[in-house]
């Protein structure tokens, strides 16, 4: 008495399954079901497409090195003509002739002659100077050196004292005594010329 309930469920349970088996095969029956190979889902997965490569430009072609021709050492030779025996050389002509310049005319001295004597030699007309008797009184005495210069016909042109006595009235009177002197005139290849000279005077007192 203790298992009953158990046993109705499973009558009910059966009876359940049995209504459920007896409804499948009427509609099975009816062709309201499909059949095992109709009931087969198809299961379609889209596979995209593989995407389209890039064309790449086709690579031209490297070009080949061209090979360098190695230039060939040549030699120069310098070929002279072949002169035949009937052909005439003529001779190369002669060198001309230097003429040789004439020498440069050796310049004229230009200017007065320098005398290297003292002027009293070649003035023949001359006379001493007087001593200043305010200089023999005083004491004074001295050596005047007078410049000379004598022109063509040989007279004094100019005088000046080149080197003093240290007393004045001495130099002047060596200067008043050259003045008065006639000379004969310097020559320079047979002409007259002008000339210079140095004259000294000397001035000394008598019993010094």
């Amino acid at each position: 008495m203790l298992f009953r309930p158990a046993w109705d469920k499973l009558a009910g349970l059966l009876l359940v399954v049995a209504l459920h088996a007896a409804a499948l095969w009427g509609l099975w029956q009816h062709r309201l079901l499909p059949g095992p190979r109709e009931a087969m889902t198809l299961f379609v997965n889209f596979v995209a497409p593989p995407a389209p490569k890039a064309e790449q430009p086709p690579t031209p072609p490297r070009p080949r090195p061209r090979p360098v021709a190695t230039p060939q050492p040549q030699q120069l030779v310098a070929a002279a003509p072949v002169l035949s025996p009937a052909e005439y050389v003529a001779a190369p002509p002669p060198p001309p002739a230097v003429i040789e310049a004439p020498p440069a005319p050796v310049p004229k001295p230009v200017g007065p002659v320098t005398l290297d004597a003292e002027l009293s030699v070649s003035c023949p007309d001359r006379a001493a100077p007087g001593y200043p008797p305010l200089s023999r009184r005083m004491g004074e005495a001295g050596i005047a050196v007078v410049r000379v210069e004598l022109d063509e016909q040989g007279h004094v042109s100019s005088a000046r004292i080149a080197t003093g006595s240290g007393f004045a009235r001495l130099d002047d009177a060596a200067l008043a005594a050259v003045k008065a002197w006639r000379c004969n005139p310097a020559q320079r290849d047979g002409q007259a010329v002008r000339a210079v000279a140095l004259q000294p005077f000397k001035f000394v007192l008598q019993g010094n």
